[in-house]
């Protein structure tokens, strides 16, 4: 009689698509905001105590130097950097690497990339949510769009993306320290960037170094395109704006994933 194998089979888990790794773990990240408010709320809060602020504060001298220009509408791209850059799950994923959720995931048939883009991902969704509450302030204390609502979609994907190519520093430095503290050191280095450029007055009114280094500051140039979104109309601004993300967002994501093949190396 010939023996029978009762060897069970090997049980393996199977690949379920990239999408579908991408959207899982966005889905996650998304669903812990509500209970990581604190990374998001102040921010919006501070972006907005500045917008009324400065208005308050600028509005009438502003006009006075400039005839018929419209200083909510200059200053409202400024308050949406403010509020939306540096906000990112990178602090998360520092503690999914500090728990070692990081390593299981690494045991699983998911794509690696789909760890990282995920939490883009998330963060795309979450910058266009915070821009929305700084733009409808902005409209009520009487700033329009000569662009429309096409214009106004561009605004806000514009304040999303360069969030998101902000956030890839973050997120480098999360996957090659694991260190949280160095990930929120990260995001205060940004602060410079915004204040040496046209945070308050056009580029005309700058003099001196502050002009040289408003020049080569590519914030500059999105404050400008996004500006140009609401007080002039569809015009090369808008274009460099969209230069000026893609540039910064390919050296960030460039460093981050550099970081990720790291991480996984080690893992």
């Amino acid at each position: 009689m010939t023996a029978i194998s009762t060897t069970p089979s090997t049980i393996r888990a199977r690949p379920t698509g990239f999408v579908h790794d991408v959207t899982t773990i966005a889905g996650r990240a998304l669903r812990a905001v509500p209970r990581d408010l604190e990374a998001v709320i102040p921010p919006v809060f501070i972006a907005i105590f500045f917008f009324v602020v400065n208005i308050a504060t600028l509005e009438r001298l502003t006009e006075g130097a400039i005839g018929g220009f419209d200083y909510t509408a200059f200053q409202m791209p400024t308050a949406i950097l403010l509020g939306v850059t540096g906000v990112s799950r990178a602090p998360a994923l520092v503690l999914d690497v500090q728990n070692g959720y990081f390593d299981r995931l690494l045991m699983t048939p998911m794509k690696r990339s789909a760890i990282l883009l995920g939490h883009l991902v998330a963060d795309v969704f979450v910058a266009a949510c915070l821009t929305v509450p700084i733009l409808v302030l902005g409209l009520i204390l009487g700033a329009g769009f000569e662009t429309g609502v096409i214009g106004v979609v561009v605004f806000i994907s514009s304040a999303a993306f360069w969030s998101l190519a902000f956030a890839g520093f973050g997120y480098a430095v999360a996957l090659k320290t694991g260190n949280p503290a160095a990930v929120q050191s990260m995001f205060l280095l940004f602060f410079p960037f915004l204040f040496l450029t046209t945070s308050y007055v056009p580029r005309e009114q700058l003099s001196g170094w502050l002009d040289v280094v408003a020049t080569f500051n590519p914030v500059t140039y999105i404050l400008e395109g996004m500006r140009a979104l609401a007080i002039d109309g569809w015009t090369i601004d808008v274009l460099w704006a969209v230069v000026a993300i893609v540039a910064v967002g390919a050296l960030s994501m460039s460093m981050c994933m550099a970081a990720l093949r790291g991480r996984v190396r080690r893992g």
